[in-house]
């Protein structure tokens, strides 16, 4: 299949803010309290949670899964196509490269965890032509808890990384700095 063929079958949207595509497939009726939802960074959660969300998730080589962090935990799965690196930075000032791919022999990831309040951004692998990933987040996903990164902000921070975090990046002034 190609990339818009997974797009039709799929009934994915652009993301409105992330860059890719997607589509939800999950959001539990369940809810959570906000009482009893951890904070992040000393930031509670706005408003009660749903107990968890799922999407389907598609990058391609024009498009990229632009430096944000969202405040709960998020697990990717990879289903297929290309290997994608993911760039994680984490509140140490620390930071890693992970490749969720097929070929687990040589290290790629079927699926990753990402903490919750991690940056994270993602771009399939140079000559790549696509990849359809899933996540699924506990608790769900709100648009709310979700922060997109300003580049020197984070370069700022994370220097070593300037390269990794530019090719993961919306210049700035071309959407929305937070949400």
């Amino acid at each position: 299949m190609t990339a818009d063929q997974i797009i039709q079958t799929l009934k994915m949207l652009p993301h409105p803010i992330e860059g890719g595509y997607y589509a939800e497939t999950y959001r539990s009726a369940a809810s959570l309290p906000q009482s009893v939802l951890p904070s992040l960074a000393g930031s509670p959660y706005p408003a009660d949670r749903s107990l968890a969300t799922a999407i389907y998730y598609l990058i391609t080589a024009d498009t990229f899964s632009a430096m944000h962090r969202v405040r709960g935990d998020e697990m990717f799965h990879f289903y297929l196509g290309d290997p994608v690196e993911m760039l994680q930075l984490h509140p140490d000032g620390s930071g890693e490269l992970i490749v969720l791919g097929q070929d687990i022999a040589s290290g790629m990831k079927l699926q990753h965890h990402v903490p919750g309040g991690v940056w994270q951004g993602s771009r399939l692998r140079e000559g790549g032509k696509f990849a359809l990933l899933g996540t699924t987040m506990s608790p769900g996903f709100d648009y709310a808890d979700y922060d997109s990164a300003h580049p020197d902000s984070l370069i700022a921070q994370y220097a070593e990384f300037r390269d990794q975090i530019t090719a993961r990046t919306v210049p700035p002034n071309s959407g929305p700095s937070h949400l």
